[in-house]
């Protein structure tokens, strides 16, 4: 099929680079010149694994094009994917202003029938509001069908979940749309879930809002275990063999981030509000994973006395392992809270050193983890990097001021850090060495 995918942030570039792989002929379009000129050179603006594989080899077998020409390409093709940004306002509420932009290019350029989906997390309604602006500002006057199809991906595995999804969610309201969109997931063989376009526009907030949920739910027992001298993980492995619960996303730590939770669950409360209900259980997720962070900082504090003109190796920036993302990362209002009580920081991550210079500062940014603990008074774990979970303790320790991890996404075992002759500090946990 001839598919047109606009925007080639996180969501478009897999999006369209994926449906390629399948054999597809895809146009990928951004209004960026800069990210398409980079993209036809091969140099891929995430870093996400297996991604500029994919995309070196369908451009060189002619299926995938990068290009800034968003007319040319909604003429070409049958199915036209809007991925572009949705950024929160200074409210909370979805910016939907590019998605606007874009349905409005495809009413005034479509000469003949077009399916339009929405990839882009929209708040519910947006499907039937840029049904109803294309119909008044179509000169062609000819048919089209909006289809809400919301993505799965997670960053780090998002090749994987795009190829091998759970799901595949598909709101239409049409025959023709139905009959083209099951054409186009026919080589898939996970179940596909069919509803009106509102009901898959919520499915995706409500899954993202969910997810966020178990995590601060997690964090929640995580505090409760340490006042009372339990352990989150075997609490976690206890109530996740519960079918109904499920163990993922159960895993305590210093919270939740990226750029879709802490976006999705705010917008998902301005809708709700918008259509007159208060979600509470929402505003509660909120604040116990802003006050996580808090009270991690507090761990720190504990931990060294005081952070005061001491030196923190922080190691792992992004929100998470396998991206170079530092939207919304922990990571930096960590940081800035730490430096704001006086502390010195030392910084390390395997992939976001870049992206994290242009928003972390005043701080020392090192080639490794050990550059990092040199002449620190403790490491600071923030992202489970698999390369952190196999340091050379020994190394560490020979460079290391303070014998101390403080580990905010458990990655070590307790008594085995005993060994290695480190004090240790993690999230709920009976550890060795609690302040």
């Amino acid at each position: 099929m001839k598919i047109a995918v606009a925007g080639v942030g996180y969501v478009g570039l897999v999006t369209g680079t994926c449906f390629a792989e399948l054999g597809n002929d895809v146009t990928c379009i951004d209004i960026s010149e800069d990210k398409i000129k980079n993209l036809n050179k091969n140099i891929i603006p995430i870093y996400e694994p297996g991604l500029k594989e994919l995309v070196i080899r369908n451009r060189e077998e002619k299926r995938l094009i990068f290009t800034t020409n968003l007319e040319k390409a909604i003429k070409e093709s049958d199915i036209i994917f809007i991925c572009v940004g949705t950024p929160p306002k200074e409210n909370g509420e979805a910016d939907l202003s590019y998605v606007e932009n874009v349905a409005r290019t495809i009413a005034k350029v479509m000469d003949a029938y077009k399916l339009i989906v929405e990839k882009s997390t929209v708040p519910v309604d947006t499907g039937h509001k840029i049904a109803k602006s294309i119909m008044e500002d179509n000169p062609h006057k000819v048919d089209f069908d909006v289809v809400s199809n919301p993505e799965f991906l997670r960053e780090g595995s998002a090749i994987n979940d795009f190829l091998h999804p759970d799901r595949i969610v598909i709101g239409c309201e049409s025959e023709r749309a139905k009959n083209l969109m099951k054409e186009l997931y026919a080589s898939f063989e996970a179940p596909i879930i069919f509803t009106d376009i509102k009901s898959a526009e919520i499915i995706k907030h409500a899954s993202n809002s969910f997810l966020a949920t178990k995590i601060s739910f997690i964090n929640a027992i995580a505090n409760i275990c340490e006042r009372v001298g339990a352990d989150v993980e075997k609490i976690a492995d206890g109530i996740g063999l519960d079918k109904r619960i499920n163990r993922s996303f159960l895993d305590a730590g210093i919270g939740y981030g990226g750029f879709c939770f802490p976006k999705d669950t705010e917008a998902f409360i301005k809708i709700s509000e918008k259509f007159g209900y208060d979600f509470k259980l929402l505003k509660a997720v909120q604040e116990i994973n802003i006050s996580q962070r808090k009270y991690f900082v507090k761990k720190v504090e504990r931990a060294l006395s005081s952070v005061n003109n001491k030196t923190i190796g922080i190691l792992g920036l992004a929100f998470k392992p396998n991206t170079d993302d530092m939207r919304f990362a922990p990571s930096i209002e960590i940081i800035a809270m730490l430096q704001g009580k006086g502390c010195k920081i030392k910084v390390y991550d395997p992939e976001a050193m870049q992206k994290a210079k242009y928003i972390l500062k005043n701080v020392i940014y090192c080639n490794n983890p050990y550059d990092a603990a040199k002449n620190a008074d403790a490491i600071v774990i923030l992202t489970e990097w698999n390369e952190f979970k196999e340091l050379n303790f020994k190394k560490i320790k020979s460079v290391i001021k303070n014998a101390l991890i403080i580990d905010g996404r458990n990655i070590y075992n307790p008594e085995e850090i005993k060994k290695q002759g480190f004090k240790y500090v993690s999230i709920g946990r009976k550890d060795v060495g609690v302040f």
